[in-house]
């Protein structure tokens, strides 16, 4: 497959606008030198919003299958291709850490790649989720490069074409035009975890932390670092009220879900893709990592009215019942 892979003609790359994504992306764009780089997530894809932009000379990276492109790189378990799925590209889908580490497979077959292989190490680590919390608290500047990445697209596309072009990570984190980001997420760091030390309620050694409106992300990482061994898994909400893709840097109410993996070593103790796909069926992921869009669950309401408050409480209440309910029978 990887011979038929190194054949096509990709002229556009969609991928991830986190640090698996732009990696895999720069990876590509070795090869592809010439094709176009554009940053997207999952809600985004799904939405139908680039479908003007994806035909068969397009590679769809860390991200869902879309029939119309021609290279689906993918590495998660709720994106793994079925018997139902009509594929009628290549679709280079493993059970792998990373998807840079499926594209590096594939492009070393042609291109070598071992100046990367450092930052593979921790690129594999941080999206398997086989991080410890003493690296995860480190200050390694992958760690760093990462936390900053999914901030502005300009800065995704920065960092890739650094990557590209055989930059070293010392030399992108002392850049003069990531420095400054830099700086400003360490201080944002701090607003998280006063944020989480706030908000964060755990309920069943479920950590459940809202930072809907904010302005602010965060990752399982910084939550389950926080509340340590009282929790099993988390909740986070994100996004603004009221928000749709095109209302950027806002963008819809949504959830993820994190195994506390530094608890639970490769596995945890509840597959939380059961949660976010509970309402959204576009939701997914990995059973310790996924996400999904908060969905208005009253039958008697539009769908087509804007996400409130009061649905974001709806949506977490079945979350929990259906989480405590396993958690006894776990216990």
């Amino acid at each position: 497959m990887y011979k038929k892979i190194l054949s096509l003609n990709i002229k556009r790359i969609i991928t991830d606008t986190d640090l698996d994504g732009v990696v895999t992306g720069a990876i590509l764009k070795r090869y592809w030198k010439d094709a176009e780089v554009i940053f997207t997530q999952p809600g985004q894809l799904r939405s139908g919003i680039l479908d003007d932009k994806i035909d068969i000379s397009t590679a769809i990276c860390d991200l869902p299958y879309h029939p119309k492109c021609g290279l689906n790189i993918d590495h998660h378990q709720s994106n793994k291709p079925n018997e139902e799925l009509e594929i009628k590209g290549v679709v280079a889908w493993e059970d792998s850490p990373s998807a840079a580490r499926i594209a590096y497979n594939i492009i070393s077959n042609e291109l070598d790649l071992t100046d990367l292989d450092e930052l593979l190490i921790w690129v594999d680590k941080l999206d398997s989720g086989k991080i410890s919390k003493d690296e995860y608290l480190s200050e390694n500047d992958v760690l760093w490069l990462g936390r900053i990445i999914g901030d502005d697209p300009k800065i995704a596309s920065y960092i890739l074409d650094k990557l590209k072009d055989k930059i070293s990570i010392d030399t992108i984190f002392t850049d003069c035009f990531i420095v400054p980001y830099l700086s400003k997420k360490k201080e944002e760091q701090l607003k998280i975890r006063k944020i989480i030390t706030d908000r964060m309620k755990i309920i069943n050694r479920l950590a459940i932390v809202n930072f809907e409106g904010s302005g602010i992300r965060s990752n399982g990482y910084s939550v389950t670092a926080m509340a340590g061994n009282d929790c099993d898994a988390c909740i986070i909400i994100h996004g603004d009220l009221g928000a749709s893709f095109d209302d950027y840097p806002k963008y819809p109410v949504s959830a993820s879900f994190y195994t506390n993996s530094f608890l639970h070593k490769g596995k945890g103790i509840y597959d939380l893709t059961k949660l976010a796909m509970r309402f959204d069926s576009e939701g997914g992921g990995h059973a310790n990592a996924c996400g999904c869009r908060i969905k208005i669950i009253d039958e008697n309401e539009s769908d087509e009215r804007k996400i409130i408050s009061d649905d974001i409480e709806q949506n977490l209440e079945e979350w929990v019942r259906m989480w405590s309910e396993n958690i006894l029978n776990y216990l």
